[in-house]
């Protein structure tokens, strides 16, 4: 479907690889680089996006330079590299708290195989000083729908570069999904989500454009 059509646009990717992704550690709201294959994947996002004819009208990203790098590599493929793009926190990574840096391994030596899969994989439950995923839904959503919806709902076609859990926050409102059930939604890096949403911002429609 071209992007030119009457639905609102609204097009998320998760952050390319970066260089802790590689390693098998916590990241959080640490600040590691993309990885080279990150960088890699992020491209071929912006190429995917530029062979399907799509221009944005603004950006948004987090704070944290893997998504902020994400961002940028998509713009310049889609030939808008002087894009407007805010960068606010509120889109950040869930916060790891004491796992972040943390090998996932070290992290199931010293807790327990069942305990770090609890963390990782339930909505409200967080590990010790961070969020859990309803945390960071209670973060994203609100600032999505007082910053972002406007711009979507004035007709504007959005984009987001962010991260796993942060965009799991928003698809869970987009698609009306439970807790139980967004834990399970896996995001590939560097892969765009395109949503078609009606005048209020209510989904209508998705495309994965993963080839």
């Amino acid at each position: 479907m071209s992007s030119e059509a009457a639905e609102n646009v609204l097009v998320l990717v998760r952050h390319g690889e970066s260089e802790w992704n590689k390693l098998n550690l916590f990241t959080g709201w640490k600040d590691p680089a993309l990885s080279e294959t990150g960088q890699k994947e992020a491209k071929l996002g912006g190429e995917r996006l530029k062979s399907r004819g799509f221009k944005f009208d603004i950006a948004f990203t987090s704070s944290l330079q893997r998504a902020q790098k994400t961002c940028e590599i998509v713009l310049n493929e889609v030939g808008q590299p002087n894009l407007e793009t805010i960068k606010d926190e509120k889109l950040n990574e869930r916060y790891y708290g004491d796992l972040q840096g943390l090998n996932k391994d070290e992290a199931r030596q010293k807790w327990g195989d069942e305990q770090v899969h609890i963390w990782r994989r339930s909505y409200d439950i967080a590990p010790p000083n961070g969020e859990s995923l309803k945390n960071t839904a209670e973060r994203v959503l609100p600032y999505y729908k007082s910053t972002v919806l406007p711009h979507v709902t004035k007709g504007e076609k959005v984009f987001i570069a962010a991260h796993g859990n942060s965009l799991r926050a928003l698809i869970m409102d987009l698609e009306g999904l439970s807790g139980d059930e967004i834990v399970k939604r896996e995001l590939a890096t560097g892969v765009p989500i395109v949503y078609r949403l009606d005048k209020n911002g209510k989904y209508i429609s998705k495309e994965l454009i993963d080839n």
